[in-house]
């Protein structure tokens, strides 16, 4: 009886640990064994042990011009989002105080979601285009004289589209972590003489951090590892890390993408480890 009982947990994990490894540990691994092969034109990949693909992408030029495209997209994507996401979620947390009408409104947050991606980041054109929604609106206003073509197919395109996409990940985690703040200790301190701001600045936010830290990785991950938004809506004249990937992709040399890919997690897993160094998650999830 003790023996069943002591193997009981083991059962109860087992179905995930398989899933973890069928879709998780295997595609890595194969990745990190594939990175190590040689590629020759012609022949293709040849199992034979080489760093070459790793040394290849390290000392290409463009690769690291890639890396800091991605990395400027990142951080420029995290301030965004964390600065529209902290103050909707403190709208829909401490201003609404109907608990119904909050979650209603943070529901309508994310109708959006019900939609594809591509649809909705494809929306912005008809908006940013030459002859857009903008364009046509400042044009008839006499504001400008002729259309802004830095609009679309540019950085600017590219962070637009971004903070779209991904601003409810950040929403999600702070609305969260705000919920479970004590709304008296907000009282306490307007009482005590702080006003709005420095109750925010030092009860809201540093009860915020987990929050704040989840969706910094959810955004950081989605950015870093995306290709699609930053090739259509910058019309190919930006890039990223996952750019080199898909341009080795349709060469089909296989091991240069596949050591770039294991250069761009150990880069994401590194942000992630300084994330979760400044903010404890699992022992605030406890808490």
């Amino acid at each position: 009886m003790t023996s069943k009982r002591s193997l009981t947990p083991y059962l109860q994990v087992t179905p995930l640990a398989l899933v973890l490894l069928v879709f998780f540990i295997v595609p890595i691994a194969l990745v990190l064994i594939v990175s190590f092969f040689r590629y020759q034109m012609l022949v293709g990949l040849t199992p034979d042990f080489t760093f070459d693909n790793y040394l290849d992408v390290l000392t290409n030029p463009t690769t690291w011009r890639l890396y800091f495209s991605t990395v400027k997209f990142t951080l420029i994507v995290l301030a965004l989002t964390f600065v529209i996401g902290f103050w909707i979620a403190y709208f829909l947390v401490f201003h609404i105080r109907n608990l119904l009408v909050s979650i209603g409104l943070f529901l309508v947050c994310t109708v959006p979601f019900w939609t594809s991606n591509i649809i909705r980041m494809i929306s912005w054109r008809p908006i940013l285009g030459k002859e857009g929604l903008i364009n046509q609106a400042l044009l008839d206003s006499g504001v400008v004289a002729h259309p802004l073509t830095w609009l679309l197919y540019s950085d600017f395109s590219v962070v637009i589209a971004y903070v779209h996409l991904n601003t409810m990940f950040m929403i999600v985690p702070i609305f969260n972590s705000m919920a479970r703040i004590d709304r008296a200790l907000l009282e306490v301190a307007v009482d005590a003489g702080a006003t709005r701001w420095e109750a925010v600045w030092n009860i809201v936010l540093p009860l915020s951090k987990t929050g704040i830290a989840l969706g910094a990785l959810f955004v950081v991950t989605l950015v870093m590892g995306d290709f699609f938004v930053v090739s259509v809506m910058s019309g190919g004249l930006s890039g990223s890390a996952t750019t080199g990937m898909f341009n080795d992709l349709q060469f089909l040399n296989y091991p240069r993408a596949a050591a770039n890919a294991v250069i761009l997690l150990i880069v994401v897993l590194l942000i992630a480890a300084g994330i979760f160094r400044l903010v404890d998650v699992r022992k605030e999830l406890v808490r």
